[in-house]
């Protein structure tokens, strides 16, 4: 690894984790790309932190997430587990045997027409029988391989994306995938339904195994491992898995940092099917309880207004126009969330290792926290940040993200929060000398100075961590048209009547809390949890759940909810 990365690990595990992930993964390939008449800016992130140098076959260097993923058999629709970009066409069409041959050939799924222009970038079979894989400048140096860059890339229609990979633009590693083959991705038989379910898959000397093996690869490469990152789905039978994993890795890599992201749809059909509700619930309930048991910190991340049994609206926001129903367009706005939030332990200099950024959040047993984000942040082309911070007033400047509900009348005991992609000369007040002040944001010399002021203002008693970054989040196709029309391309709200152009990048403020609403959701998981009579849902406990599991699960989840009691902070 160059440049002493603190390198990170990343396992997807579900498929609403491939979802969010596939558009994670765009947007940090996204960051790589520079349009060559763009302004130089100061390297802020290093991307070395998630991705990894490799070579094909025949010395072409390559460049691909540091990434495991585990999703079920069926939910890959075009693209080969063991992914194009190692391909040796030789290898592929060499044949010993000399006698007659019968094909059986398996109809292709067709490859999206989002990702048409991938094929152009695996390569061709030259004249002299070798496959040849061209090359892709990444902006870092070296020509290497990631992804295809088409002039005028197609954006995505409602209803044309069916599967996360349909519109994944990076080549993954061919140690990236591995795929469930018990069970199913469609249909309604041989489901991973349960937590007790997931919990068995990693229980098989088979899947086990072949975790073990992929985690060694990728570990044994890195120099400075800082930790893993666990984008797992909350809602199904991954949540087992995801707990499986987190026992792993804390047995085995001891001492790293795992920070895990409990991923949940938004409230779309679930409240149509009882059991895939209740199911929902149990194994979310499963799910924090084992992961926060394993992991350094745990943040569930949804569109949805709750955790429960009881229909919540999804969350709003401003500028924004999205369908809570498509996992397209809620997957791209918790990942934009993730890619800011994340900022701390992927900066290059003076990053915040995962281990200490969950250390100064999870304090007392707190390991579960919420997250939050802005999504643009509302900045005028003619304001100063800190015009735009007096205008939000005293309530919680970010939409919660937790399904936690409304934060209002909850404190805060300690908070990571960063804010990207301001340009430096609006960070400071703008006004003439002599101009009275509107506020003591205003007499700040810095933008780190403004927000830090204005988050001490926000919470006088609340341990935070901020951070300002010049650095917008990316959000060219495949990324959905969720804009309104009164955003710039640049993700500003507009004065003048709409240009017409697409937004490409956008400022974003996001954050970790740990608050005081994690008392109020946890404990209301314990009553619905309470009142549910088991015995009209034997499935779940057949998967390998007895009821003991159950009466532990709820004092377990009683102990957690008590530890975000209001009384509890860094200044009692």
């Amino acid at each position: 690894m160059a440049g002493g990365a603190r390198e990170v690990l990343t396992l997807q595990l579900g498929h609403f984790a491939g979802f969010v992930g596939a558009h994670w993964w765009n947007q940090q390939d996204a960051a790589l790309h520079k349009p060559t008449d763009a302004q130089e800016q100061p390297e802020e992130l290093c991307p070395d932190v998630l991705f990894r140098t490799g070579q094909t076959l025949h010395g072409q260097e390559t460049y691909t997430p540091r990434l495991i993923l585990m999703d079920l058999k069926g939910s890959l629709s075009s693209l080969k587990q063991e992914s194009g970009l190692y391909r040796d066409k030789q290898l592929d069409a060499a044949i010993a045997w000399q006698g007659k041959l019968t094909t059986h050939k398996e109809e292709l799924y067709p490859k999206n027409p989002y990702l048409q222009d991938l094929l152009s970038v695996e390569g061709v079979l030259s004249s002299d029988g070798i496959w040849r894989v061209k090359s892709i400048p990444n902006g870092k140096g070296p020509t290497t391989l990631t992804t295809a860059i088409t002039p005028e890339p197609l954006i995505p229609t409602k209803g044309s994306i069916s599967v996360w990979s349909d519109f994944l633009r990076v080549h993954l590693h061919p140690r990236s995938i591995c795929m469930i083959q018990k069970y199913n991705h469609d249909g309604d038989a041989g489901r991973l339904e349960a937590f007790g379910q997931g919990e068995s898959v990693l229980k098989e000397p088979r899947y086990l195994e072949e975790l073990e093996d992929r985690l060694h690869f990728y570990v044994e490469e890195c120099d400075y491992l800082q930790g893993f990152q666990i984008l797992c789905d909350l809602h199904d039978g991954f949540s087992g898995v995801g707990a499986k994993a987190s026992e792993l890795l804390q047995d085995e890599y001891s001492g790293r940092g795992i920070i895990t992201w409990g991923l949940l749809p938004g409230p779309y059909s679930l409240g149509q099917d009882p059991q895939k509700n209740i199911y929902r619930l149990l194994n979310t309930a499963f799910g924090l309880v084992h992961l926060s048991a394993h992991s350094s910190l745990v943040c569930p991340l949804s569109l949805g207004g709750s955790l429960g049994l009881r229909p919540e609206p999804p969350v709003n926001f401003s500028h924004l126009r999205y369908d809570a129903t498509l996992p397209f367009h809620c997957s791209a706005i918790l990942a934009t969330a993730l890619d800011t939030v994340t900022v701390p332990y992927r900066l290059h200099s003076s990053p915040v290792s995962m281990v200490h950024l969950a250390n100064m959040l999870n304090f007392s047993g707190k390991k579960v926290v919420t997250a939050g984000a802005t999504i643009p942040f509302p900045l005028g082309p003619s304001q100063s940040l800190p015009d735009t911070l007096m205008q939000l007033g005293g309530a919680t400047p970010w939409t919660s993200l937790s399904a936690c509900g409304d934060p209002s009348g909850t404190c805060c005991f300690a908070q990571s929060v960063v804010l990207r992609g301001l340009d430096k000369a609006c960070h400071t007040s703008q006004l003439i000398p002599g101009t009275p002040l509107p506020s003591l944001l205003h007499a700040c010399t810095t933008g780190e100075e403004v927000l830090a002021q204005y988050l001490q203002q926000q919470q006088p008693s609340v341990r935070s961590s901020s951070h300002l970054l010049l650095t917008p989040c990316k959000v060219v196709p495949p990324y959905p048209s969720l804009f309104s029309s009164s955003l710039s391309q640049q993700g500003l709200v507009l004065d003048d009547p709409p240009t017409g152009a697409a937004v490409e990048s956008i400022p974003v403020l996001g954050a970790l809390c740990s608050s005081s609403s994690l008392n109020r959701t946890l404990g209301d998981l314990v009553k619905e949890l309470t009142k549910l009579d088991l015995r009209r849902w034997a499935s779940f406990m057949d998967a390998g759940v007895e009821q003991d599991d159950l009466e532990e699960l709820l004092q377990e989840l009683r102990n957690l909810a008590q530890c975000y009691q209001c009384g509890d902070s860094l200044m009692d």
